[in-house]
């Protein structure tokens, strides 16, 4: 039986989250042969922020998704970022790459759109699958996965030219293969649960930049890490909070804990306590700033979380991920149009490279921003005075968001952009 006999694809897709579906369904709309593999059954739950930046929503824009409020997505008009004793709220910027608000919708809902959308332009999605690794030639090449089926755990195989992983933070499928996490990069960690609150159809999003003990009112605690607030619009807000590994608090807090400890402070009338809480708290890691490298190798691309790719200076996962994929897919097209080889393999080193060009400066930039504010002075000093400047205000703002024009743009998108290139490049 020769090779193109015993393919089952001619890409596999592993993991059917942002990252996988999106990649699923450019390249079924290419009219490539796609499987996709997701160890869970749609619709399910996944712990995240749900809420998108502009950069998110443009990539939704660009899928075809419709992602006005009469879809179900409720918008963000800027984002309210709260300290011990300030509150500002910003307007997203007006720019050419990204539109001039932001979405929220829970990842029950999010990912099961995403899920059919690939569907619907022709990917074939097995659930119940879990992908256990890669299957690979004797040059070491990646050639199909090892994974287990439906409720009894069948093991099975499948084979295809091109695998792309895109199974998120546990990144099975590089470990497989011997591609492992660089230690120096920063890592996260986010928890989170939803709360019915009358502030569910807030207009922004909010960012907490201090989080604050206040159980006892005359010993206020300032805490590490930092919250978040996405309001739902069905009477539910997604409360949460996240910390970095550049803090000595990272590794020995008690996550769950600290969360009660931040909201039972948090004012009365907002409804953030546990008699208005629907559901358990969720965790979940954080990979950030290109962790997981190279990656493209051997037939083997990684997306999304799987490469490490959660912005270091806001947390945000999902615009980075479905950004992978599209630059993914078109490396993929591309290659698959060329003959085995050498031609083919140049065509998908593209990818790396694509990615590092879109991200990769502002990633080193932002892992720069990671080791600053695990310093809890620096944080302080950023926090009470920075934030008072308003000329710095542009800056920080974009900067944080990931949201201005990387090519022309405004005096600040050109400094954030000329800062994201001078940025070496870490050990």
């Amino acid at each position: 039986m020769n090779s193109l006999q015993q393919r089952d694809a001619e890409v596999i897709v592993v993991g059917a989250g942002p990252a996988g579906s999106t990649v699923a369904t450019y390249l079924a709309r290419a009219g490539v042969d796609v499987l996709l593999l997701e160890k869970t059954v749609f619709p399910r739950e996944k712990v995240c922020g749900d809420g998108l930046t502009p950069r998110g929503v443009k990539q939704l824009i660009d899928l075809g998704i419709d992602t006005s409020e009469d879809a179900g997505w409720v918008h963000s008009r800027g984002l309210r970022i709260l300290t011990g004793d300030l509150t500002l709220e910003l307007d997203w910027p007006e720019l050419t790459s990204y539109p001039p608000y932001g979405v929220s919708r829970t990842r029950q809902d999010f990912d099961d759109l995403l899920a059919k959308t690939a569907v619907k332009a022709g990917a074939r999605l097995l659930e119940r699958t879990t992908v256990t690794g890669a299957i690979t030639d004797a040059t070491g090449r990646v050639v199909g996965v090892e994974a287990k089926t439906g409720e009894d755990k069948r093991e099975v195989s499948y084979r295809a030219p091109l695998v792309l992983a895109c199974d998120g933070v546990s990144a099975r499928l590089a470990l497989s293969v011997g591609i492992g996490k660089n230690e120096k990069r920063p890592m996260g960690v986010a928890v989170r649960r939803y709360y019915k609150s009358s502030r569910h159809d807030d207009p922004f999003i909010e960012g907490h930049l201090e989080l604050w003990d206040r159980s006892d009112p005359a010993r206020p605690k300032l805490l590490p890490g930092y919250g978040w607030a996405f309001p739902l619009g069905d009477g539910t807000v997604n409360v949460g909070l996240g910390m970095l590994s550049t803090s000595k608090a990272f590794r020995s807090t008690d996550y769950r804990a600290l969360l009660r400890q931040w909201l039972d402070g948090t004012p009365e009338e907002w409804g953030y306590r546990e008699e208005n809480a629907i559901g358990k708290v969720g965790g979940a890691g954080l990979p950030m700033g290109f962790n997981r490298t190279p990656h493209y190798r051997d037939g083997l691309l990684l997306l999304g979380d799987a490469g490490g790719m959660v912005s270091p200076f806001n947390g945000e996962g999902i615009s980075a991920a479905m950004e992978s994929a599209q630059l993914a897919a078109e490396a993929v097209v591309q290659a698959l149009a060329r003959p085995e080889g050498s031609s083919r393999e140049r065509a998908l080193q593209g990818y790396p490279m694509a990615v590092a060009e879109l991200m990769g400066g502002y990633y080193r930039l932002g892992n720069v921003f990671a080791k600053l504010i695990g310093k809890p002075a620096v944080m302080r000093a950023a926090t009470k005075y920075g934030l008072r400047i308003n000329a710095l205000l542009p800056l920080v703002y974009k900067g944080l968001s990931g949201c201005y024009d990387a090519k022309g743009g405004d005096v600040v998108d050109r400094l954030i952009a000329a800062a994201a290139r001078a940025t070496p490049s870490p050990r």
